[in-house]
């Protein structure tokens, strides 16, 4: 059918002007050029949805690097002036040795071509990435690489002030090339090239509930055993004794830092620009507020006070809680799953401090603790559901990331102790680690003075005088900035 008959079958009054004729006959003319940019009109667009994906995903990377601040604020805060170099030198270097380690072993470990399920075998040094292709796994690997940074840090406050900073260094290097990847691969290999065994049974841990927080806390939970507690903690009795830090605004605001960051942990493991971070979003903050009420009313019941520390605490407990499950449950859910996180690290930061475990800032219950009873409320409050089943595989999850991080870390700080050494001399540490690991003071223009006492509230279970190491002088030596 030629050009003119189809406009005699579209027009059959003979009588149109040639005017309209024309029109029909450009109309034709165009069509192939209007269909080509139909087609382009739906290429751009799905080329907008992978760039916003990788906007989305950079920002939520940026964002959970911000966590590092807040880390640093808030150990640094919990513990004493003459420690706040080198708690602040510690987190940035958990950063930069992880960093380069999960570049060179660990993503490939956690996201290479899986071997059986249990570990990654390609992609080190980033050898996926090819010059001119998809650069999906650069952004990729930034996202991940500030996870695994977030988990390495935890171990630091609960380690904090006698800690050697060479052995810290190692221990670094050691939870970013093995423990953390080789877990993580079997939870999450499958975000990248191949699943995990814990992904083929259908462990649920969204942002890492169990991932990041429990391997932290565990490691935390090994390095303070192997250490042992800090001068001055624990009375002739063995009764734990207070050791309060030097800034409990500089805590809070890294809190406030943490929680900011947290935008960024949960809702960005959609690693899209999808509708689902509105949801994420919300259960996220209800969770976080809700742990602060649940460990506020907590202290308050057992003090007779309420308690800022305890309360921060209570805040990073509901974030941990509901990492694993935040895309899975209601906002009504989030909230009691964050209630009840705040009222558990409450009594498990008690329990720790009266076994004889010195955790400086409560790091083995914020982070191991409540990082499995986020897991298992993925199973117990699913928006579709409880299933026995799933609760199983959550405990599976939550065992396994105890029994692979807990012994592997124990050895390894055994290890460290044995050959390069792991706490700083006795002398060092009633000195401070500012100027026997580094030389250095964050607070030059201030006189900081041995064993002076804060006040003490009778009945608190953690609060008393900040009690000093007199037991550990020559009778009548000064010693400052304990």
């Amino acid at each position: 059918m030629n050009l003119i008959a189809v406009m005699d079958f579209i027009i059959p009054n003979r009588e149109q002007t040639m005017f309209g004729k024309i029109l029909i006959a450009l109309f034709f003319l165009l069509y192939p050029f209007v269909a080509s940019a139909a087609g382009a009109d739906e290429a751009t667009a799905a080329d907008v949805q992978t760039h916003l994906n990788y906007v989305w995903t950079l920002i939520a990377a940026a964002l959970v690097f911000f966590m590092q601040a807040g880390f640093a604020l808030v150990e640094t805060g919990l513990t004493r002036a003459k420690n706040a170099v080198n708690i602040m030198f510690k987190n940035l270097m958990d950063f930069c040795v992880g960093s380069l380690t999960f570049w060179a072993v660990g993503f490939g470990l956690m996201f290479g071509a899986t071997w059986n399920g249990w570990i990654g075998t390609s992609g080190f040094f980033l050898s996926d990435y090819v010059h001119g292709e998809d650069p999906w796994v650069l952004a990729f690997w930034m996202f991940q690489v500030v996870f695994c940074a977030t988990a390495a840090t935890i171990v630091s406050g609960a380690m904090a002030e006698r800690t050697k900073f060479t052995a810290y260094l190692i221990y670094s290097f050691v939870i970013s090339a093995i423990i953390y990847p080789i877990f993580g691969s079997w939870a999450w290999g499958g975000l990248l090239n191949g699943k995990g065994w814990l992904e083929n049974l259908g462990f649920i841990d969204f942002a890492g509930s169990t991932v990041v927080h429990s391997v932290g806390g565990w490691a935390a939970l090994a390095g303070a055993i192997v250490i042992g507690p800090r001068l001055g903690k624990y009375d002739a009795q063995g009764r734990p004794r207070a050791i309060p830090g030097h800034n409990l605004p500089l805590a809070t605001l890294g809190v406030f830092i943490l929680w900011i960051g947290w935008f960024g942990f949960n809702p960005g493991s959609t690693t899209a620009g999808i509708k689902d971070i509105a949801w994420i979003f919300v259960n996220t903050n209800l969770a976080a507020v809700a742990g602060v009420v649940g460990s506020l009313i907590s202290i308050w019941s057992l003090t007779k006070k309420p308690d800022l520390a305890m309360s921060l605490n209570g805040a990073l407990a509901g974030l941990v809680g509901i990492t694993a499950p935040c895309n899975t449950v209601s906002p009504t859910s989030a909230v009691i799953i964050g209630f009840l996180a705040g009222i558990l690290v409450v009594f498990s930061v008690i329990a720790v401090d009266r076994i004889g475990v010195d955790d400086p800032v409560g790091a083995i219950s914020v982070h191991g603790v409540c990082g499995v009873w986020g897991t298992l409320a993925a199973a117990i409050f699913h928006i579709e559901g409880f299933s026995w089943n799933q609760l199983g595989v959550q405990a599976l999850g939550a065992a396994a990331a105890f029994l692979w991080t807990f012994p592997l870390a124990y050895l390894t700080f055994k290890v460290i102790k044995m050959t390069v050494g792991l706490r700083v001399s006795v002398e060092e540490e009633i000195e401070g680690l500012d100027v026997g690991e580094h030389g250095e003071s964050a607070y030059p223009d201030f006189v900081l003075v041995v064993g002076a006492p804060s006040v003490t509230r009778k009945g608190a279970p953690h609060a008393s005088l900040a009690y000093g190491v007199e037991s550990h002088l020559a009778k009548g030596q000064v010693v400052r900035n304990v």
